[in-house]
């Protein structure tokens, strides 16, 4: 059996209960995809089973990816997998959006890995601190980084004992000499598990959308021998900078310019010396903790250095 046809088996297992397929039919979409247009295998899989949930009507997670298999949160590293895993709940962060019940943090003696629950699944939620098997849990990919998605058809069975989380957590010193684009006042994708940053409006999923806005930070640490990318969130972007996402939206209005919330977050920030800590996901390390040094660098001479290494 060909690896499409397989893939075409698959689909149809996934949209049983919904949708009367044939695997012919989903073998030929997928081949006209893969072999007509050179898309990427997965990425045709994913094109032509989002193309079935609309004309199902359906979210993503009313279908299942089939038997799911266990794993540890550090050997997740592929998009749609759908999983097994025994988790402690690390941390619990405040949703951005109505639509998302719960989001954090959970680990396992591997590592660490984010976390999302949807309102509409209708799951229990997860305590901080506790022990957790959860079955059929759904994995996503978004610029390199993973995390698990929570649906309505994962199972949540609290147990009694203790994982040591594995620490991931990475630590560089050394000055900011560079922020990139894409930072400062951004505006998201608003729909249900997507975070995706718009571009002129526009999602690369979902197309045209309204948006909400959100402050970030990208940036460039560099220690004197090598250079180290690393993303601020909201949280850390406001202590950072100074500015709170309110502020940031009344600069941006005022101005009629949503790039001088960046411009100001640069000339306060470029060139000063940080120790800064998080998990490396992809080539970026996401701040979870930081603290300024010492007194700030010539920006300009720092900025020279690190672009000739």
């Amino acid at each position: 059996m060909t690896d499409l046809r397989t893939h075409a088996r698959e689909i149809v297992e996934q949209f049983s209960e919904h949708l009367d397929l044939e695997v012919d039919e989903v073998e030929q979409r997928l081949d006209n995809l893969v072999n007509e247009y050179r898309v990427p295998v997965e990425e045709a899989r994913r094109s032509v089973v989002n193309n079935y949930l609309d004309e199902a009507d359906l979210e993503r997670d009313a279908i299942r990816g089939g038997d799911s298999d266990a794993a540890k949160v550090a050997d997740i590293d592929e998009d749609e997998q759908w999983l097994d895993v025994t988790v402690k709940v690390v941390d619990l962060w405040e949703p951005r959006s109505d639509a998302i019940s719960q989001v954090g943090l959970v680990g396992d003696e591997s590592g660490t890995i984010k976390f999302v629950a949807f309102d509409t699944s209708e799951l229990p939620e997860l305590e901080e601190g506790a022990v957790y098997e959860l079955g059929n849990v759904v994995t996503d990919e978004y610029q390199g980084n993973y995390s698990i998605k929570l649906n309505r058809t994962t199972s949540i069975t609290k147990l009694d004992e203790e994982i040591e989380v594995g620490d991931d957590t990475d630590t560089v010193e050394g000055a900011l000499v560079d922020i990139q684009s894409g930072s400062g006042l951004i505006k998201r994708c608003p729909e249900e598990g997507c975070t995706r940053v718009l571009q002129n409006g526009r999602c690369s999923e979902h197309g045209d959308v309204e948006g909400e806005f959100d402050m970030r930070v990208k940036g460039v640490i560099d220690d004197g021998a090598s250079v180290q990318e690393v993303i601020f969130d909201r949280e850390a972007t406001e202590e950072l900078s100074g500015i709170t996402l309110d502020e940031a939206k009344s600069m941006a209005m005022d101005a009629l310019d949503t790039t001088v919330v960046a411009e100001e977050i640069r000339e306060d920030v470029l060139g000063h010396y940080y120790r800064v800590s998080g998990p490396t996901l992809g080539r970026y390390l996401l701040v979870d903790e930081f603290e300024e040094l010492t007194e700030p660098a010539d920006a300009e001479s720092v900025l020279i250095k690190a672009r000739s290494m």
